[in-house]
């Protein structure tokens, strides 16, 4: 990487590299021909400048140079990471890693290597994202998303050829190896089915017709699949319907967010705020990237981008702030097959019969002999034989279930991100989802610097209404769709397949205009809840189930945020300060509702004594005073919090709700029920016993602070963490496995990442605060790859640099002018 190494040398630089772009973006079109000639004489090029904490401000004159310079970046800050997506796209993990470990879960829920190759060659081999990227808009990618991937993936491979790797996760491997615009495509692919077909890897891969195995050269004995097993009987409703609910719930998911905007009637400058704060993982490659990307005269946006995405996915620009939320909309449905009598592998729709697509794809396998399946794919999708292990979705030689996702359709995701980076208000925002339509699994919720808000679930769906269900649906769907939005719909029938709006550029979804959608409302909040109390004092209501459900119990979580966000647009005057503090104040509402009543539980037990679950007498008489002491907090030097924490995670997985809460959910009252503790529920003494004796044994005393054993470790140091977890229901979630013998949460594995706290103060440049908890970098040798992690322990926020003279004026400026080299 060149740099630049005096700061009036850097100065210079920058601003010629500026003043130059910005003439070439007031030239008229160049040719095909002539345009890559300009402005280095040869090739790609871009100049990306570098502030605090290694973020990147890339400033070119097109989209294809745009794209150039941020896979130039990313692949500086993270190749490994990178390079190990591609490995996946390209379905060759059991090739270079073997057939039987674990992908990351990044770009999809595959349990072992060989499922998740054997589905994504399956994907390359059918020419699935050529197709897509061949599609005109708006159903498919515009001109300017596709020179976006093509630059990307020219600057991607530009840092590979002309750098050396040193992260030692990829250091030599020759699995780090050039890219192509598909290859980009099909990580944007993957990411629009993460919650579609993506989650149903498995199911698809092992779908096989009876007394079939599938299989064609497997002769590797640890990776060729068992025989298929004898028919199983039909699916049980109720249990089905239960394990949808399980599967759909967002609570349970590894991504979730909170969001707020606030409109200028309760902010001190009269112009709108957005608190942004998304819960994703920490390591693997569905971290978030920050840079700045601009286009002079075209495009001026910062924020957070997925790694290996073109675009910014959550950010602002001068006039507008969004951010999402993962959604409670099912963005997939079944069909439930009715075979042909003669041949498991057709199917009947409206009496005749139609053979099912034979995929035949062979992977190849490190150490054994290539593996080679069969998978089966119909006009509503591929057949799956579950949805997870609690799912199962057996074929016989009657019925089979077929996977319809909408998303397979779908590479518009970035081009609504490159839209919304161009909007000027949340109206511009609504405007770009109507055209673009290329969110699959997210809300959405903005403000903007004239005072307004916006919240929508403006996503890819399935056109599944109320009414189709009821018609339509099996006996299954009439259990599960109630229950979690999956419809199980009769696919003999042809009028059963979802139908079309007339606002929806692909067919079989809903156009944005049956979204739930709420503007302009004091302030608009979302934590992975449905959008019925996007607003407490104006519910949304009347839409589809498949959108999500209402009425509902809310979890802890999104009854806090609501809580907080009310009370704060009551106080009105607020500022970015109030943000700030918002996501730091680690409130935990299970603490406020439970921990006086727990600790009065705890003190009536006879003798301070409490039988743990392996039948063992405890004192806990200890643990009384420090749950009545304790802060209500998960601050790293709160005491009690880590007592309460594992007391609360035992009780709530023995208890069920209606024997923990003497005052039931009501939905009149949403947000104050379920609530006031049982003291009586025979779970808190065992939950109690069972955290003093865990606690004790594993050397930690019952008032330790969080910190102490809320940590993270890097470069040899160690890092408090405050935040809990989503049973606690804090705002600044953050979720680690217990490790009693490293010390309690030694490594933070999902929660806040992102974070953006956005306004406007009547001048030029946005008011913004953010937080990249895990740093840019995942090579532990770059300056970047604590940084922030610091920070965030610390809780203190990086002052965003957006306008011109904030990025020229850093004392840690750095100029790299990144080009090809031909």
């Amino acid at each position: 990487m060149l740099h630049l190494s005096t700061r009036p040398t850097l100065r210079r630089a920058a601003v010629t590299g500026a003043a130059l772009l910005a003439a070439t973006a007031a030239m008229p079109q160049a040719s095909a021909a002539t345009a890559d000639r300009i402005p280095a004489g040869g090739g790609l090029s871009a100049v990306i400048r570098y502030t605090e904490n290694g973020i990147p401000h890339i400033l070119a004159r097109d989209y294809a140079r745009l794209g150039f310079g941020t896979g130039w970046a990313q692949a500086a800050d993270q190749v490994c990471v990178l390079a190990d997506g591609f490995v996946t796209v390209a379905g060759e993990r059991s090739r270079w890693f073997g057939p039987d470990a674990a992908p990351d879960g990044s770009l999809s829920s595959a349990t072992r290597n060989l499922s998740s190759d054997l589905y994504f060659k399956g994907v390359r081999e059918s020419g699935t994202v050529e197709k897509l990227l061949a599609t005109p808009a708006p159903a498919g990618p515009t001109k300017d998303l596709k020179e976006l991937m093509r630059g990307w993936a020219a600057g991607y491979n530009a840092w590979i050829a002309q750098n050396k790797v040193t992260d030692p996760a990829c250091k030599g491997a020759g699995w780090v190896r050039p890219v192509t615009t598909t290859d980009v495509a099909a990580r944007g692919f993957a990411v629009s089915v993460l919650g579609g077909q993506g989650r149903g890897i498995d199911g698809i891969t092992a779908a096989q017709p009876p007394g079939a195995s599938g299989t064609a050269g497997a002769t590797d004995a640890r990776t060729a699949p068992a025989p298929a097993p004898a028919p199983a009987p039909e699916v049980d409703p109720a249990a089905a319907a239960e394990a949808a609910r399980e599967f759909f719930d967002t609570s349970r998911y590894d991504m979730g967010s909170n969001a707020v905007a606030f409109a200028g009637s309760t902010t001190a400058s009269g112009r709108g705020l957005l608190l942004g704060n998304p819960h994703y993982p920490w390591q693997g490659g569905r971290r978030f990237w920050q840079s700045q990307q601009t286009i002079p005269g075209e495009l001026n946006v910062s924020g957070g981008s997925l790694l290996g995405t073109t675009v910014v996915n959550i950010g602002f620009n001068e006039k507008v702030a969004w951010s999402h939320t993962v959604a409670t909309g099912t963005p997939v449905n079944l069909h439930q097959l009715t075979l042909d009598p003669a041949d498991p592998t057709a199917y009947l729709v409206d009496g005749t019969p139609e053979k099912m697509t034979r995929r035949t794809v062979t992977v190849p396998v490190a150490g054994g002999a290539p593996v080679t399946r069969t998978q089966w794919w119909t006009r509503y999708g591929p057949v799956v034989s579950n949805l997870g292990a609690g799912l199962p979705l057996p074929w016989t030689d009657r019925t089979a279930y077929a996977l319809n996702d909408p998303n397979a359709a779908n590479l518009r995701g970035s081009d609504t991100a490159l839209a919304m980076g161009k909007a000027r208000s949340v109206a511009g925002i609504q405007d770009a989802l109507k055209r673009t339509q290329g969110l699959p699994w997210v809300n959405t919720v903005a403000a903007d610097s004239a005072g307004g808000t916006l919240f929508t679930q403006t996503q890819v769906l399935p056109r599944i209404t109320d009414e189709l269900a009821a018609g339509c649906s099996t006996p299954l769907g009439r259990a599960t769709y109630p229950a979690s939005g999956l419809a199980v719909l009769d696919g003999s029938r042809g009028a059963c397949a979802p139908g079309s709006d007339p606002d929806a550029v692909q067919p079989g979804v809903f156009g944005p205009g049956k979204a739930p959608t709420l503007r302009g409302a004091p302030y608009v909040e979302n934590s992975n809840d449905s959008a019925w109390l996007t607003n407490a004092d104006r519910p949304l209501t009347g839409y589809e189930r498949i959108w999500g459900n209402v009425a509902t119990p809310r979890s802890l979580r999104t009854r806090g945020a609501v809580e907080d966000v009310s009370a704060m647009a009551a106080k009105g005057r607020l500022t970015v300060a109030d943000l700030q503090e918002q996501q730091f104040a680690n409130r935990a509402p299970a603490g406020d509702l439970a921990a006086a009543d727990a600790a009065k539980a705890c003190a009536a037990l006879p003798g301070g004594s409490a039988t743990a679950s392996d039948g063992a007498a405890v004192d806990v008489s200890a643990a009384c005073g420090v749950l009545a002491g304790w802060d209500r907090t998960t601050d790293s030097a709160s005491r009690g919090a880590l007592l309460f924490d594992r007391f609360w995670r035992r009780l709530t997985a023995s208890t069920p709700a209606k024997d923990l809460w003497l005052v039931p959910f009501s939905a009149g009252d949403p947000v104050r029920t379920p609530r006031t503790l049982n003291q009586a529920a025979p779970g808190i003494g065992r939950a109690l016993a069972d955290a003093v004796a865990e606690l004790r044994a594993a050397g930690i005393a019952l008032d330790a602070p969080l910190g102490e054993h809320q940590f993270v470790v890097r470069g040899g140091q160690r890092l408090a963490v405050g935040g809990g977890t989503e049973a606690l229901g804090v705002w600044n979630k953050i979720e680690a496995p217990w490790n009693a013998a490293a010390g309690g949460y030694p490594e933070v594995v999902h929660g806040s990442s992102h974070i953006q706290a956005v306004g406007w103060n009547g001048g030029h440049c946005p008011v913004a605060r953010t937080l990249l908890t895990y740093g840019q970098s995942s090579d532990p040798g770059s300056p970047y790859f604590a940084d922030q992690t610091r920070l965030f322990s610390r809780e203190r926020w990086v002052t965003a640099r957006f306008c011109e003279r904030d990025i020229l004026t850093s004392a840690q400026l750095k100029v790299v002018w990144a080009r090809e080299r031909r």
